[in-house]
């Protein structure tokens, strides 16, 4: 008798490229298990505070590495439960790029208008507001007003936010009380379950390894609720077809963990990771010549004075974004609220003796209040790269949750240390013009450089010294396992990357179905988006059959 479960796609992580893939496998006919390593919360569960052992350190993962830190989603959702929704589309000539290989990084078969009908099919699956000028924060419009000022354009971000729902709290980041966000709890993941798959939190991949039938076997811990440190027994689940979206800190993790039993894995995997070129600037407002200058009020007095009032991001500058312009000379700069905590820990003081503690930062910190965060993203030159696995997982857990130590090294070349100058200095330029405000970056100096939206560690592409995945997002050398999570992004998008995430994800599934087909799952495409819509299904239909081409 065979004890050993068995489904027919199992899909590692919840987050974007694991939900969207297992809505689609699920409601063409598989078998789905979904295995995601951290908790189940609702929005009854998320806690407006900062307190170890709430909401907002349950659903986090925060792993240090040398050179470089990882902030990501550990729950049901993923990332979409703990970002703040802001949903652009990438510009044209990213997808030219050429970085740090000096050849085009994306596979030919990928641009912008190839990957239109697919950014299309996420937006009629996810809700994406057109924010209009009422509903931009306080924050978000004094960097328009600043913007305007020095001679730069603003523009509303598009975001995944209902706003007619949003109370303006500023906790999105640690999940939406009031379910205004538009997270995957919302649309792939209910359709998912509709149509019969299976979430399992608390269950951390291992490993892979192959079955006598041709098929794979997954190896995964349980892991305690409390503390993630400890594990309550081990398992495995039989599988046809693999899906890995775990996260581009975990993803190419399992697969070098994986090699003993699969065999060697492409050069890419684990290698030219990007931490999408992020980068943050403090600027401490002055109120007064904000009043002044800028002809601001709150009608309390108070120009500004409203740094924890709002929402995530609203307001963007992209003037940057010219695809005539060289390569790492474009960014955006976007308005962001960063929470207390490491917010207020790593923010810097101005002047060439800038630091992180003293009299002068304590005196920075009585004005929070009148902080406004800049975020930049940049191109990046791809220069992280794993080292071997940890013991379990992809961090060596130090905490009960959230904080752990990977193996991701991140030595930023010339290349990215001077986009990050231009940006900054472009920073200052836009916010102390007429003193408004004085400005300073978090540097890489202490704690190295950092992101919220890691790329590229399990790259797509056309050569396969390069690129893990071949352009439908398979494995090299790995037929049946495929990647759709962030990983699979080449390289640094200069814009929020979620929508480009999802459209990637979206354009995969028909080759994860065809790959299930002749291993004998009865499976088919062409699922409308999860509310029943079908306009994105028949726009990008004419795509769908070189996909399905093996």
């Amino acid at each position: 008798m065979n004890n050993v479960e068995s489904t027919d796609v199992l899909v590692i992580g919840s987050g974007f490229g694991g939900a969207i893939t297992a809505y689609h496998l699920a409601a063409g006919g598989a078998k789905v298990t979904i295995l995601e390593r951290g908790p189940w919360l609702t929005s009854e569960d998320y806690e407006h505070d900062y307190k170890l052992g709430s909401s907002y350190t349950r659903i986090f993962d925060f792993v240090v590495g040398d050179g470089m830190s990882v902030l990501g989603g550990n729950c049901v959702g993923g990332g979409s439960v703990v970002y703040f929704a802001a949903m652009p589309r990438a510009p044209r000539f990213v997808f030219e790029r050429r970085g740090s290989i000096n050849r085009r990084m994306w596979p030919a078969a990928i641009d912008r208008d190839t990957l239109d009908p697919w950014y299309d099919r996420v937006e009629e699956s996810i809700p994406i507001t057109k924010q209009g000028w009422e509903d931009v924060s306080y924050a978000g419009g004094l960097w328009a007003a600043a913007c305007r000022h020095s001679g730069r354009t603003a523009n509303p971000v598009p975001a995944a936010v209902d706003t007619s729902t949003c109370v303006n709290c500023n906790w999105m980041m640690a999940g939406c009380k009031f379910d205004a966000k538009q997270s995957l709890l919302f649309n792939y993941l209910p359709a998912a379950l509709s149509h019969g798959a299976e979430i399992r939190p608390l269950h951390e991949v291992q490993s892979i390894s192959r079955t006598d039938d041709g098929g794979y076997r997954v190896h995964y811990l349980h892991v305690n609720d409390e503390d993630y440190r400890i594990t309550e027994g081990t398992g495995t689940i039989d599988a046809k077809v693999i899906v890995l979206a775990a996260g581009t800190a975990a993803t190419p993790v399992i697969l070098q963990r994986s090699e003993p039993a699969l065999g060697p894995m492409p050069h890419g995997v684990g290698r030219y990771f990007s931490g999408n070129g992020e980068r943050l600037n403090t600027a401490v407002i002055n109120e007064d010549r904000v009043r002044d200058v800028l002809g601001l009020d709150r009608g309390d007095g108070l120009a500004y004075a409203a740094n924890q009032i709002g929402k995530g991001p609203t307001v963007a500058n992209w003037d940057r974004l010219d695809g005539s312009l060289p390569e790492y000379t474009r960014y955006s700069l976007e308005q962001l609220y960063f929470p207390p905590g490491l917010g207020t820990i790593l923010a810097l003081t101005d002047g060439p003796e800038a630091s992180w503690f003293g009299p002068r930062k304590k005196e920075m910190l009585k004005h929070w209040q009148s902080w406004l965060i800049i975020f930049q993203m940049i191109e990046d030159d791809n220069e992280g790269v794993f080292g071997p696995p940890p013991e379990r997982g992809n961090a060596d857990r130090l905490s009960q949750q959230m904080l752990g130590i990977g193996r991701l090294s991140y030595k930023p070349t010339a290349n990215t240390s001077g986009a990050w100058a231009m940006a900054d200095a472009e920073c200052k330029e836009i916010l102390e013009r007429d003193g408004l405000a004085t400005v300073t970056p978090w540097t890489n100096d202490l704690v190295g450089a950092y992101t919220v939206h890691p790329l590229s560690s399990c790259r797509i592409g056309d050569d396969p010294h390069t690129s893990a995945l071949d352009d439908r997002n398979e494995v090299r050398g790995h037929p049946g396992i495929f990647v759709t999570d962030g990983s699979a992004v080449p390289g640094a998008l200069t814009v929020n990357p979620a929508m480009t995430i999802s459209a990637l994800a979206e354009r995969a599934i028909p080759g994860i179905v065809r790959a299930a087909q002749e291993r004998g799952v009865e499976v088919t495409y062409g699922a409308p988006a999860p509310d029943g819509s079908t306009s994105g299904r028949r726009g990008a239909a004419h795509l769908v059959p070189s996909l399905m081409r093996r």
